[in-house]
């Protein structure tokens, strides 16, 4: 049995929390926040055993062997590596840090304990659909593709001052969206070499940053756009488009659930229209109507924990964290500069 630690009350117990709880080999003995008689509350009702009011305490606990991270990216750094310090594996929401420097020092923790981070639209199964499509040629070389996600999240329209609407402390519409979105860039289309990038905000208030613009270039030579705003009220939602050489593949979801509702299509030389793929589903996806992130979630814990029993690495771990936070920092460079970034090769894209 591998007992888990969850440094985090939100994300960290309404989505880890039972996504850890899907695999048998784990369980979840603690949970630390920063308000010792709400995170008490919290884990009585959640069937925790233990609650911390400060995360140090409960990763010296002998009893926690794993840390799951849920908090603003600013923090993650000096509670991962205090966990990796004690020898414990380290599981991290997205983005890995406030700031490369701070991914860097997680990175150089690391060593040979496992780590992942939970990047996890690529574990949505339709996405797996998707890429496998990609890879086996089905649109052929790959010349272009087009990302436009256009949501309204929580913290943007109640005008919540938190690391989601801070670019500033890591976040910001490119720390919580953009940083999934680079991430599955170079997992569908392989290693990003250089980018242009416009970052803004609203209107009235550009220090809620919500919207991200990006041109980008690959390593195959393909060409990318994207084009990220979470100010969007009945936005049309999240499309992927992939054009190659003989065909075409799309990938979309127009309902606010950011992991259910996608949809792939493809259509292949000569055929006029796009069509449906079938894709085989997954009786886990239906068992949390409210949450559609758990079940993606659950299949990185799953493997994370294999990792953790096997004494090796996974991905995506801290490798694949640093890479996605160097494209951050490149985007934000891009964007004060005014002036487009060369990416430099990475061997792990």
């Amino acid at each position: 049995m591998i007992r888990l630690g969850i440094v985090g009350c939100n994300y960290g117990r309404t989505v880890q929390l039972p996504a850890f709880r899907l695999d048998p080999r784990c369980q979840v003995v603690a949970l630390a926040g920063s308000d010792l008689v709400r995170t008490a509350e919290l884990a009585r009702q959640s069937g925790i055993p233990e609650a911390f009011g400060n995360w140090t305490e409960m990763i010296e606990c002998a009893d926690v062997d794993a840390v799951a991270i849920a908090t603003p990216p600013g923090l993650q750094p000096e509670i991962a590596i205090a966990a990796l310090k004690q020898g414990k594996p380290v599981f991290v929401e997205k983005p890995m840090a406030a700031n490369l420097a701070g991914a860097a020092a997680m990175l150089r923790q690391a060593h040979s304990i496992s780590t992942m981070m939970d990047f996890n639209f690529t574990e949505v199964m339709v996405w797996r659909k998707a890429k496998s499509l990609l890879d086996g040629g089905a649109i052929g070389r790959l010349r272009h593709v087009t990302v436009n996600w256009n949501v309204e999240n929580a913290s943007t329209r109640l005008r919540v001052k938190n690391w989601k609407t801070s670019g500033e402390e890591g976040g910001g519409a490119l720390g919580n969206f953009g940083s999934h979105s680079l991430h599955y860039l170079e997992w569908f289309c392989g290693p990003i070499t250089g980018l242009s990038a416009r970052l803004s905000g609203l209107p009235d208030n550009p220090s809620f940053e919500t919207n991200v613009v990006l041109s980008l270039a690959f390593q195959s030579g393909a060409a990318g756009s994207f084009a990220m705003s979470c100010a969007s009220y009945l936005g049309s939602g999240h499309r992927l488009e992939f054009y190659g050489e003989d065909g075409t593949l799309v990938l979309a979801n127009p309902t606010t659930d950011y992991m259910r509702g996608f949809i792939v299509s493809h259509a292949r030389r000569p055929t006029a229209s796009l069509m449906p793929v079938a894709v085989e589903d997954d009786p886990l996806d239906r068992r949390f109507p409210d949450e559609g992130r758990i079940a993606p979630v659950s299949r990185l814990a799953s493997r994370f924990l294999d990792a953790i029993e096997q004494r090796r690495s996974v991905t995506p771990g801290f490798a694949e964290g640093y890479r996605a936070q160097l494209l951050l920092d490149a985007v934000r460079r891009s964007h004060a500069l005014g002036q487009w970034i060369e990416i430099a090769p990475w061997e792990h894209a």
